[in-house]
């Protein structure tokens, strides 16, 4: 599979950690649950929060964009992976695999974004309630989620020119069951110095600094909460932002594992993205609807 001449390469082989198993229909029908059930959810939750008046608040705004965002997560990489289990074909072609990569930048990115302006809304909410509407009104929102969206694909297709611009000559071998940064990254043998620059930025930009704003906002709104009077107020505030804090705790938690795992492990690697970008996906919205009290009630009028 090693291929010497740079221009040569016209595909990647995608390798699985799974291996020649006998169990791979088993495998298959493992992520084509988790994906049907995420995609499912998901969309409950889009439609529900559509069909409800009373949910068309920025705050369900924003978790509608989460559940878009989840579904594109598990779209850009498990249909890929079932035809590969199923098929027994590993190869995936140089335009797919960077389009896989495009994608899965692009709601990577508008992840982070969205989880700093979810906390953005709760500390407004929490912290100055009085300004909500004038902060959080209906044009603001609107600009709000389109700029989350044009800054996530201008970031991708950044991303993709940099990639592009390095040779790929060590192997045309994914270690991985998508096309992701990290794997890409193994298989060229030039990079620019302008590329470890600009991933530099990239998260000092997108991860780094969304993490950190959102934990000062929850750090005034905590320090709001302490001040209520009952315990009634102070649970019934609390209650309004669990769910966000539960979804952030996991997201940067399994984000730190994963830069955390050694660049030689690439079983621990694929496990790790295995859960980052099928199975978290599938529980954002479980978490919504078991912690946020309007989602579940809206939900069950439905059903």
């Amino acid at each position: 599979m090693l291929e010497k001449n740079e221009t040569s390469i016209k595909y990647f082989y995608i390798l699985t950690f799974f291996g020649e198993t006998r169990y791979k229909p088993f495998i298959s029908i493992f992520f084509f649950l988790i994906y049907l059930v995420g995609i499912l959810v998901n969309f409950s939750i889009i439609t529900v929060i559509y069909l409800e008046v009373q949910l068309h608040k920025p705050m369900y705004l924003f978790i509608c964009n989460l559940s878009i965002v989840d579904i594109c997560y598990t779209s850009v990489t498990v249909p890929k992976l079932l035809h590969i289990l199923l098929s027994g074909d590993h190869i995936i072609s140089f335009s797919q695999c960077y389009t896989q990569f495009y994608f899965f930048m692009s709601v990577g990115t508008a992840e982070d974004i969205l989880l700093f302006i979810m906390a953005y809304d709760r500390y407004v909410a929490i912290c100055i309630p009085l300004h909500y509407h004038q902060i959080l009104n209906q044009r603001n929102c609107i600009l709000i989620t389109v700029g989350i969206w044009v800054a996530a694909f201008l970031n991708s297709l950044l991303f993709v020119v940099l990639a592009l611009n390095m040779s790929s000559c060590h192997s045309n071998i994914i270690h991985q069951f998508f096309c992701d940064a990290k794997s890409l990254t193994r298989t060229t043998c030039t990079t620019t110095p302008m590329f470890f620059i600009i991933v530099a930025i990239e998260i000092l930009i997108i991860d780094f600094i969304p993490l950190l704003n959102i934990c000062i906002s929850y750090v005034n709104i905590f320090s709001v909460i302490f001040k209520m009077k009952t315990k009634e107020s102070r649970k019934k505030t609390f209650s309004t932002c669990s769910s966000h804090i539960t979804i952030v705790i996991i997201y940067y938690g399994t984000a730190l594992i994963g830069y955390l795992i050694p660049p030689y492990s690439d079983f621990l690697d694929s496990v790790f993205n295995i859960v980052y970008a099928t199975i978290i996906p599938m529980i954002n919205p479980i978490i919504y609807s078991l912690q946020n009290s309007n989602v579940q009630s809206a939900l069950l009028r439905f059903v």
